[in-house]
Parts: C-alpha cells; sequence; structure tokens
C-alpha cells in the first residue's frame, strides 16, 4: 500500500511539471484592439518564477498531504494486518485446537476399532481354540475308537479289504467255482454241456495292509493282499469248505521324492493296464469291474513275482520291469515226434505242489509172439498171443517250466490331461533239451522187431546226440481309456499282440508247441478289450465288455511226422526164401514152419504241433450222446473224440454295482452281472472244428472297510 501510495506521488510530480514547461513556453496572444476607453491598471501577472514557487509549494502541499494519508493508511494497514495476524493466529489456535480435538476423536475412534478388533479377535480365537480343542479331542476319539490309519513306530499302517457273498449259475458246467476257466469251457456234445451248474461261496472275501513310513528322501512303503480262492490238496465243498487262504499281492517299495520308484515282489504285472501313471498299487489297477475273478476275456494281465523301476512326472511315467516267466505248452505228440524236456511236475524240496490230479493206466497190446500149443486131437498148432504193456499217465496238478530267463517289460503312460494312453512291449525267453533218440512210439515199440520185414519198429530208448535249443518270444500291447462325457461315460480299449503272448491273456491260451522235430514253436496269440462304462449316478456304476484272446495254428503234419498204430497179428514163413506172411495161418505157411508175430502197417500221418489239421475231431459237433467211449466217459459216443485245440474265446458281459451305503462307517454294494461267452476250436480231420456257448449269471453283496 505504502508503495502505491509513493508511485501516485511521483507520477502527479511529474505531471505538474510538464505542465508548467508547457505553460511557460507558450507565446502570448496579441492583444486586442479595443474601442478606446479607460482602462484600470490591472496588476502584472506573475512571473515564471513565481509559478514555479506556487507550483511547488502546491506539490509539496500535496505530497505532504499524500505522505500525510499515505502514514494514516500505514497505520491503518498496520492495525489491519494486526488485527489479520490475531485473527490468524486466533484461527489457527482455533484450528490447532478442532485438529487436536479431530486427532483425539480419531484416537478414541482407532483405540475403539482396535478394541473391538482386539475383542473380535480374542472371540475368534476362543472360538477357534475350541474349535480346534474339540476337532482334536474328537480326532483323538477317533483315532482311539474308529482310526483311518493304525501308527507303530513311526509308520501308518491302513487295513482294507472286503467280505463277499456271492454266486453264479453257467449253463454249461464247468466245475470251476465262482472263477471262469474260459480255456476250458466245454465243447458241445460233451458230458459237461448237458449239464448247468450253480456254485456260491465267499472265498473271494479280501484282506489288504498297507505300511507306509516317511524319511529324509522320500517314502517307503509294503503292501500285503489276499483271499480265500486258493486251493489244498484237500479242499472240497463236501462239508466244512476249508479252503486255503492264498497270496494275491505282497510288495515292498521305496520312493523318491523326486517320484524315481523301486519296487520288488508279487505284484500286478507292468503289462496290466493302470488307471494313471504307473502305479502298482491294487485300487490303481484298470480292472475290469466284474465279480467274476477271472475278470473277463481280452484282459491283459497277471499278478507274478517282478521288480520294477519307474519315473514319474507331472503327466507322463516311465518303467521297465523283470517279471517272473512260464511257459504255457500245448502239442499234438502223436507218431515220432522227439521227446524233449521244458519243464516238470513241482516238487516238494522247492515248495512247489508236486502232488497229482489223478493217474489213468492204459494197457495196450504192443506186439505178438508165437506160442506152440497142442490141439484136442493132439496136434501141434502156433497161436498168436498178444503181449501187453501197460504206461501209467498222470496229470500232474502243477508243471512248472524249466525257464531261461525273466520276462523284461517295458512300458510308457502319458496323461495328457484327456484320457490316460499306454504303450507296452514284453520280451520272453525259452529253451529246451531234445533227445531225438527217444519218442512216443519208443516207450511203447522201442527195442521190437516187426515180424514182417525183420527191422525196429522204433529207436530204442537212448539219449543219444541230445541237443539244447532256446528261442525268444515277445509282443507289443497299448491300451488307451477317454472320457466320452466327463465323469459319466468312458470308453476304453487294449491289446497285447506275439508270439508266446498266451500267457498274458485272460483265457491263458498256449504259448508255444513242438515242431515234428521236438523242438519248441511260437504260438502267435491275441488278446483285446473294449470297455464301455458309465455312472449315471454316483452310487449306481453299469459296464459293458468285450474280449477276445486268440491263438495262432501251427500245424506240423506231414510225411515226416507219421505214427505206427497198434500192431496186427501175421503168422510169417520162409517160402522159396522169401518171407510170406498173412493174418490167416494156411497150410502152406503151416506146412513152412512159420510163426505169429506182430506187424505194423504203414505209418499214417499224424497230429503235430497246434491246431493240427490231422488232429481227429470226429466226435466234434455231432449228435452223438454223452457216454462210455473206450475206457473213459468222453461224452462223444459211440466211437468218436474231440480234441480240437481251443483257437480263440469270446465274451460280451455286462453289469452293474450299486452302492446301497456308502460313507465314514464303511461301503456296500450289491451287483448282478451277465456274460456269454463262446470257445471255439481249431477244425482237425476232414475239417471238422469244434464250438462251445455259455450263459452266465453272477450275484455279489460286498461290504467294505472304510
Amino acid at each position: 500500500m505504502n508503495f502505491r501510495l509513493k508511485t501516485a506521488a511521483a507520477v502527479m510530480m511529474a505531471v505538474s511539471l510538464v505542465a508548467s514547461n508547457a505553460y511557460a513556453g507558450d507565446p502570448a496572444p496579441a492583444a486586442k484592439k479595443h474601442a478606446a476607453t479607460k482602462k484600470t491598471k490591472t496588476p502584472p501577472p506573475p512571473t515564471v518564477e513565481e509559478q514555479i514557487q506556487a507550483l511547488r509549494q502546491e506539490l509539496v502541499g500535496q505530497i505532504n498531504s499524500l505522505k500525510s494519508n499515505l502514514a494514516d493508511k500505514d497505520a491503518q494497514l498496520q492495525k489491519a494486518q494486526e488485527a489479520a495476524a490475531s485473527a490468524q493466529a486466533a484461527a489457527d489456535k482455533a484450528q490447532a485446537a478442532a485438529s487436536a480435538q479431530q486427532q483425539a476423536v480419531t484416537d478414541n475412534a482407532s483405540a475403539v476399532t482396535t478394541l473391538q478388533s482386539t475383542v473380535t479377535d480374542l472371540k475368534a480365537n476362543t472360538v477357534s481354540i475350541v474349535t480346534t480343542m474339540s476337532d482334536e479331542n474328537q480326532a483323538i476319539k477317533k483315532s482311539v475308537s474308529s482310526p483311518d490309519t493304525l501308527h507303530y513306530k513311526g509308520i501308518t499302517i491302513t487295513p482294507g479289504g472286503f467280505t463277499a457273498a456271492e454266486s453264479v449259475w453257467r449253463s454249461k458246467a464247468t466245475g470251476g467255482d465262482i472263477p471262469t476257466a474260459f480255456s476250458a469251457l466245454p465243447y458241445e456234445h460233451a458230458d459237461a454241456y448237458s449239464l448247468s451248474e450253480f456254485f456260491a461261496d465267499g472265498r473271494q472275501s479280501r484282506l489288504s495292509l498297507m505300511a507306509e513310513g516317511k524319511v529324509s528322501w522320500g517314502t517307503l512303503r509294503g503292501y500285503w493282499e489276499g483271499d480265500w480262492l486258493g486251493t489244498g490238496i484237500t479242499s472240497n465243498n463236501n462239508q466244512s469248505n476249508s479252503y486255503v487262504m492264498r497270496q494275491r499281492v505282497i510288495w515292498g517299495q521305496a520312493e523318491t521324492k523326486n517320484h524315481w520308484a523301486f519296487t520288488g515282489g508279487q505284484m500286478w504285472s507292468l503289462a496290466t493296464e493302470d488307471k494313471k501313471g504307473l502305479s502298482n498299487l491294487s485300487g490303481d489297477i484298470m480292472t475290469p469291474q466284474t465279480i467274476d475273478p477271472n475278470y473277463v476275456v481280452g484282459f491283459v494281465w497277471t499278478r507274478q513275482y517282478g521288480f520294477r523301476v519307474t519315473k514319474t512326472f507331472a503327466k507322463s511315467a516311465f518303467g521297465v520291469a523283470v517279471e517272473n516267466p512260464q511257459l504255457l505248452y500245448t502239442a499234438s505228440l502223436a507218431g515220432n515226434t522227439p521227446y524233449a524236456v521244458l519243464g516238470s511236475a513241482g516238487q516238494n524240496g522247492g515248495n512247489y505242489n508236486a502232488a497229482i490230479s489223478g493217474c489213468s493206466p492204459a494197457t495196450s497190446i504192443v506186439n505178438y509172439t508165437n506160442q506152440v500149443q497142442t490141439d484136442s486131437a493132439g496136434n501141434t498148432v502156433n497161436v498168436a498171443v498178444p503181449v501187453y504193456k501197460t504206461l501209467n499217465g498222470c496229470s500232474n496238478v502243477a508243471n512248472l517250466s524249466f525257464n531261461q530267463a525273466p520276462d523284461v517289460i517295458v512300458k510308457a503312460a502319458f496323461d495328457p490331461g484327456w484320457g490316460h494312453y499306454e504303450i507296452l512291449g514284453i520280451a520272453g525267453f525259452a529253451h529246451e533239451t531234445v533227445y531225438p533218440g527217444e519218442t512216443t512210439n519208443s516207450n511203447l515199440y522201442g527195442g521190437l522187431k516187426d515180424i514182417a520185414t525183420g527191422l525196429a519198429v522204433a529207436p530204442s530208448l537212448t539219449t543219444a546226440g541230445s541237443y539244447s535249443s532256446s528261442i525268444v518270444l515277445g509282443g507289443i500291447g497299448g491300451s488307451f481309456r477317454v472320457p466320452v462325457i466327463k465323469d459319466r461315460i468312458t470308453f476304453g480299449a487294449k491289446g497285447l499282440y506275439g508270439p508266446g503272448m498266451g500267457r498274458y491273456g485272460n483265457s491263458t491260451l498256449a504259448d508255444v508247441t513242438a515242431d515234428a522235430s521236438g523242438n519248441l514253436a511260437p504260438i502267435h496269440n491275441t488278446s483285446a478289450l473294449l470297455t464301455l462304462e458309465a455312472t449315471p449316478t454316483p452310487r449306481l456304476a453299469l459296464y459293458l465288455n468285450y474280449g477276445a484272446d486268440y491263438a495262432g495254428r501251427t500245424d506240423f503234419a506231414n510225411a515226416n511226422a507219421t505214427t505206427l498204430g497198434a500192431p496186427s497179428a501175421q503168422f510169417c514163413a520162409s517160402i522159396s526164401g522169401v518171407i510170406t506172411c498173412n493174418a490167416t495161418a494156411t497150410a502152406a505157411l503151416i506146412a513152412a514152419g512159420g510163426t505169429w508175430g506182430g506187424h505194423w502197417g504203414t505209418p499214417s500221418a499224424a497230429a503235430q504241433g497246434y491246431g493240427s489239421r490231422a488232429l481227429g475231431n470226429s466226435g466234434c459237433n455231432t449228435n452223438s450222446n454223452p457216454g462210455y467211449n473206450g475206457g473213459a466217459s468222453t461224452g462223444y459216443a459211440p466211437g468218436g473224440s474231440c480234441g480240437a485245440q481251443t483257437r480263440d474265446v469270446q465274451e460280451v458281459t455286462a453289469g452293474y454295482w450299486y452302492d446301497l451305503y456308502k460313507g465314514d462307517r464303511g461301503r456296500l454294494r450289491q451287483s448282478i452281472q451277465y456274460g456269454y461267452a463262446v470257445r471255439e476250436g481249431w477244425s482237425g480231420a476232414s475239417g471238422i472244428g469244434a464250438k462251445g456257448i455259455d450263459n452266465m449269471f453272477w450275484t455279489s453283496f460286498r461290504y467294505y472297510l472304510p
């Protein structure tokens, strides 16, 4: 304000100076001419000096007035500033007081909030503590009264299993109890084909036990599982139904934290399909949902000793295993087939079952000799007397192959997010010792000579020239399982193909046979299974399966594979140096002094190998009646036989499982299964084949441990 007043005064002074200069510099106006009148004498005008002085005084007065005004205004401004400062100070004080009050309110509110939060937390903690104590108390009570696992020296033990009350009815009898012997389904017109059968028992009831312990580098596991489907020497259902308990699965495992697993013991074969990855836990194996303990035709599996190494990744797994081998050997050995050794019955020293299921003594005429007798008239006559030989053929309960090396299986599994996929390969090894000097004929006719030819009928028993031979067996397989409707319907397919893979198929068809020289020959096998499963409700599960097992024809019947047949009696004499024989003793022969002896006709082609076209199937698929035929009840009378070896077995089976209860007290399930099975045999002589059809129904009522 003071500055503006000073500026205004300076401006006014400058204006006054300019005006005075302009006034002093102007010329005097010309004097007007007037009429001559008497004028009053006027005083002289002020001089310039006087005017300047007057202006100065005026300006000084104005300046002083301005200064005075400015001083007043400065004083007023000072007072106003002081009043404003006082007001500002009062306002600041009031603001400070208000801020302090607000802060106090805020602090109080914060304190209240904190207090409320503390109270809330305290309440929550109290509730949590009470809940935790209650849960722990309940857990303690549960662990005591109904524990999920048992604890023993740092490991957890989990029991499992179920009780089963089950039955089966078959339209054609097999004598197989609850499990179905698919490769032994009776052919049409056999004795068993005329009768149905019904069995019911609880032998499939199961117990299991899992032990698991954590170590610094991973996890140790042990698993045991058994049921009562085993059979002892004296097991029967006559009265006590005392069947023995059997080993299903027993193994130990070490798994590292980066999912390398090393497992050894009896387990599901690595060839068996898994639900996800590669697992040997029974619950992780993709077994068909059948009641039948022998599952379904076409299912690829074994349970046997194995040692495996697996590596599991996020969406894939890889494994390799060595597993216990066993050859399934079926061969037609008619004629002069060389004798070979590739296995035997089990020996007690090896804790195998050495018992036999039965012996069938067979007495055969192996030759004829001449006996001189005197008739009623006192004449001396030559009589043909048969020479008999009895062979005691026994069927063993367990035949064990002499295995060369373990089976080797490699497998890869993939779980990309939609479905489960597997691919696998199996390699097997077989060997034997062949004795070319010993044949089936030599057992009956060894050392005998034909009276007509004078030649040895068959080689003498000898082991000279024996040799060893071996072959490699193997197959490839795979499977996949995909969701058709998520969590509702799934479709699966699996299969295995290769020479010597019959044992891995569900029907256990033969792996190998023998050629005309007695050497091992592989049978080409195929197993395949299609599966459709649905869960329309959480309690109901439905399934439909179609499967097939196949064993290829491996036929060696030819001119070198012959049979001698039984001898006939002939009377032979030397007439003019020529041996002449006849089935009747003519007068000429008698006069020549002949004798009786055995003669074997011209050898005929005989069945060799598996599914031979020379095999006698004259009784197959005929309208003959079951009955007694040549020493045994075969069901192919009169005079027929049906030895057709299995070509394929097919089965369609469907069923459901319904959970009557499923909760923390266990699981109660009920099921019915239907199966339609067909067994077909290879055609033999005259193109005659064989076939058998069986319709089967199972029921099951099970309680599972929780």
